[in-house]
């Protein structure tokens, strides 16, 4: 009888797991589902014209990606939000871990990094524009520039977190300073490097809709005010749609599995 528990104990975990990644998987679905189908009634009672219905917005899509228009512009705004998203981790990061670890740095750079936080992303982009001319650079300038200031706070907060007794071991040990930064500092550092990557992402792409909607002629953005101006809600719904899901994609299959890989440490102890 014990070994026949045994058995059943070390087969039940695997089952349980699967189970319990299968019954999101569903309820998102039926969420899903569901939010489908209060669309289709909700555009049955109103003007198909202000407020199209899954079908005709479906349809629209199709067409676009089918002469490679939609595909084409997507990716043209996924560059946009991969070079914001680069140029303000890197920079954003050195800046926290600075800020984290060097207390003159701290108190020079907070004042930078409170301003920086409070200026509306609207007029960032704006005066990028005025002073850099409808260019690429400023568009990708301007992304970057609201984004640096997040980053760096979540990871000096990181910094600021790290254990000192690790510091005084990599000390007691004499390891050199790359060893350290790679073996003891990062490490320690993934978990905010994750939050700092997922709000990135979250918040960058968003953004980059609006420096494409206000200074571009191409991308998602410039699309969205192109039916804006036609009047064309059908257009709207079906980029703005096309969009979100490959953002959630994203979010889905790249960022939240890279944050679990980061923070698989803080599992249940035995």
């Amino acid at each position: 009888m014990s070994f026949e528990r045994a058995i059943l104990q070390d087969a039940s975990p695997p089952r349980a797991r699967r189970a319990s990644a299968i019954r999101p998987l569903l309820v998102r679905l039926l969420s899903l589902i569901a939010v489908l189908l209060l669309w289709a009634v909700a555009s049955a009672w109103a003007d198909s014209r202000l407020f199209p219905g899954p079908q005709e917005v479906l349809t629209f899509a199709a067409r676009d990606i089918a002469s490679g228009e939609m595909l084409g512009q997507l990716g043209i705004t996924l560059a946009r939000v991969a070079a914001s998203f680069f140029i303000a981790f890197v920079i954003g990061s050195a800046i926290g871990l600075v800020m984290g670890r060097v207390r003159l740095a701290d108190h020079v750079l907070d004042p930078w990094l409170i301003l920086l936080l409070n200026i509306p992303a609207l007029v960032v982009i704006i005066l990028a524009y005025v002073w850099m001319g409808l260019t690429e650079a400023a568009a990708i300038t301007a992304v970057a520039l609201n984004k640096i200031p997040n980053v760096a706070v979540t990871l000096r907060e990181g910094a600021r977190a790290l254990n000192p007794g690790l510091d005084d071991m990599a000390a007691a040990f004499r390891m050199p300073a790359s060893d350290r930064l790679l073996h003891v500092v990062l490490p320690q550092l993934q978990p905010y490097f994750a939050a700092a990557a997922r709000s990135g992402i979250a918040l960058i792409w968003k953004i980059v809709l609006v420096v494409e909607l206000l200074g571009r002629p191409n991308g998602v953005g410039f699309q969205l005010n192109l039916y804006f101006q036609l009047f064309d809600v059908t257009g709207i719904l079906a980029y703005t749609l096309a969009f979100v899901l490959v953002m959630l994609c994203i979010e889905l299959f790249l960022v939240q599995p890279l944050e679990k890989r980061a923070t698989r440490w803080r599992g249940k102890p035995a």
